[in-house]
């Protein structure tokens, strides 16, 4: 079976900026996960 579709080519530079964007959301998890284990609130000083 052949596949017929044109290959996409993605810019490097979207690449990169996707990668960060995951790494950043990943970082940010951690915070919550951290800010929720030191204080018991999801968002410290917000109920």
């Amino acid at each position: 079976m052949e596949n017929n579709e044109p290959k996409k080519l993605v810019e490097k530079e979207k690449i990169v900026a996707e990668k960060l964007n995951g790494r950043f959301a990943m970082l940010g998890f951690i915070a919550l996960i951290g800010a929720y284990l030191t204080t018991g609130q999801i968002i410290p000083g917000f109920i």
